[in-house]
């Protein structure tokens, strides 16, 4: 059995990498399963969409995932992360872009944060924290136009 101590970190990091591009993958193919498969059932999530919290709803993703025509592109930059034993956090930026249904296109850069715990020997995403800054003018407006 390997202990934490022995653990190669090089290897947990890659798992994580791999990990935050199969999510990536579900996004481009509309695949609810692979898409949610990461997270751990009672992940707490933090995201654009209100409320203020909520937990993994598969039927409010695939709604959402309804409204976009086509696939949904994400890709990371910048990804940082660390590893403590059976914990891990990554931070960094992913930009989505998507067409709507209702036409145009959209895309936007959004910082991240994400909370992964060993759980079997498997990473699983327990907590995400997406958000995008908002101009301080008092427009209140998402300020989607940044870029890393």
């Amino acid at each position: 059995m390997t202990t934490a101590s022995q653990r190669d970190p090089s290897v947990d990091e890659a798992a994580i990498r791999a990990l935050i591009e199969s999510i990536d993958r579900g996004l481009h193919r509309k695949d609810l399963a692979a898409i949610t498969a990461p997270y751990a059932k009672d992940a707490l999530i933090f995201d654009l969409a209100p409320p203020l919290s909520h937990r993994i709803d598969a039927g409010e993703l695939g709604a959402w995932l309804d409204s976009w025509e086509g696939p949904v592109e994400r890709e990371s930059r910048d990804l940082d992360i660390t590893v403590g034993g059976d914990l891990a956090f990554c931070t960094g930026f992913f930009r989505v872009s998507a067409t709507p249904r209702a036409g145009g296109h959209a895309a936007w850069w959004m910082r991240a944060t994400l909370c992964l715990q060993r759980d079997g020997g498997d990473w699983r995403i327990v907590h995400e924290h997406t958000s995008v800054p908002f101009r301080m003018d008092g427009s209140f407006q998402a300020a989607v136009d940044l870029e890393p």
